[in-house]
């Protein structure tokens, strides 16, 4: 039996034709609707937030005995909350670093690396606070740019005006000259100058950070070429080194009280390579020179946990993080496909704070809910057409 439904149409006067019926429509519209929303709903996203972060914006290190929280995860969170469009976690987490890392100022000061809880007081009470009042500049930087986009993207000048005069202080507090090389970031305020050497960690200039801000008034134009340099030179082999110092008349060297390893800072730098705007020429060059990591990847099945960079020799299992860090190097290979699978069956739990990060960042990149144009701007998935943005005026 064939069933057929008519309504009557408000465009031909009343008559009656044979017709979708409204209930029939609205069905398609819905289905059409929930996909969409499917797409833009980021449910790693949703479990980190119920995992690692407190209701009043704190992300904390669930592993770590004193619970900490550190500039790096707030700045995280940030960039993952523009990224998700969800601007109420945003601004918690905003405000919390505000108020507990830079004494409720982020334009007075850089924020406060470590908190977390302290010793007990003399009478016996839980205290909690800073724990080392030095900064983070890669952290500092994420927050820069995270309150600059978010100020572009969301149309809210106070971000945007925040995450300037953030960007000004870092280039006051945590960058210098270094004496045949140029400008450079430190990886703090204090302690990783001694002249003749400074120290430098190189997973703390993301690429396209650094395009970003090469357009502002001050050294970053000259960062961002020297960041190039940096990440060749201290290269040769194709590993990149967790840290790394210079030394005035002689260059680059391995820092004495470090291991001279590929690990657990610089699976960041490969991870950022990767993300890099497909038609910006450095991305080329440095896919080019670490294809070493990527061939070890391909070869064991899995990122190995460090790699020694003088002799290029592996040792540990990445694990999950690792993998999701390389999928955007990895792009277009089969063993991409391996390390997603690889991502897919080994979920992480609530104890697992940077390889969770490290996951937003690989498998939010893979799952394309964000890119980077060429100048460093953040391309949201939200805000193309086929994903509604939520995002309210402020």
């Amino acid at each position: 039996m064939m069933f057929r439904f008519f309504t009557q149409s408000p465009c031909v006067g009343g008559r009656h034709e044979p017709r979708f019926s409204a209930v029939a429509l609205c069905l398609l519209l819905l289905s059409f609707c929930t996909q969409a929303a499917a797409s833009c709903d980021w449910p790693e996203w949703q479990q980190f937030k119920q995992h690692y972060i407190s209701e009043q914006g704190r992300v904390i290190d669930t592993s770590s005995p004193k619970k900490i929280t550190t500039s790096e995860g707030q700045s995280y969170g940030l960039f993952f909350a523009l990224v998700a469009n969800d601007r109420p976690a945003f601004e918690n987490i905003l405000q919390w670093t505000q108020n507990n890392l830079a004494q409720g100022d982020l334009s007075a000061r850089l924020p406060a690396w470590l908190w977390g809880m302290k010793e007990k007081d003399k009478n016996g009470k839980q205290e909690w606070g800073v724990l080392d009042t030095n900064s983070a500049s890669d952290s500092d930087l994420w927050i820069a740019y995270s309150l600059m986009e978010a100020g572009r993207l969301w149309k809210v000048r106070s971000y945007q005006s925040l995450g300037v005069l953030l960007l000004q202080r870092i280039a006051r507090e945590e960058v210098a000259k270094l004496p045949g090389f140029g400008e450079m970031l430190l990886p703090g305020r204090v302690g990783f100058a001694h002249s003749p050497v400074w120290t430098v960690n190189p997973s703390y200039l993301p690429p396209q950070l650094m395009a970003r801000m090469a357009g502002f008034h001050g050294p970053w134009a000259a960062l961002h070429k020297n960041n190039q340099r940096l990440l060749l030179e201290s290269s040769p082999k194709g590993f990149v080194p967790d840290w790394i110092d210079w030394r005035k008349d002689k260059g680059w060297e391995p820092t004495p009280d470090k291991p001279n390893v590929s690990g657990y800072d610089a699976i960041r730098v490969y991870l950022w390579a990767g993300m890099m705007a497909d038609n910006d020429p450095n991305k080329a060059a440095l896919i080019k020179q670490w294809q070493p990591i990527a061939a070890m990847t391909a070869e064991l099945g899995y990122p190995p946990e460090k790699v020694d960079v003088a002799t290029g020799k592996a040792s540990g299992y990445g694990n999950s993080g690792f993998s999701a860090a390389m999928l955007p190097f990895l792009a277009g290979s089969d063993a991409q496909a391996v390390q997603r699978q690889r991502v897919q069956d080994n979920p992480l739990g609530d104890d697992a704070y940077y390889s969770y990060v490290l996951t937003l960042f690989g498998q939010g990149w893979d799952q394309q809910r964000f890119r980077f144009n060429l100048k460093g701007e953040l391309l949201p998935h939200w805000d193309s057409s086929t994903c509604a943005s939520t995002a309210t005026s402020h």
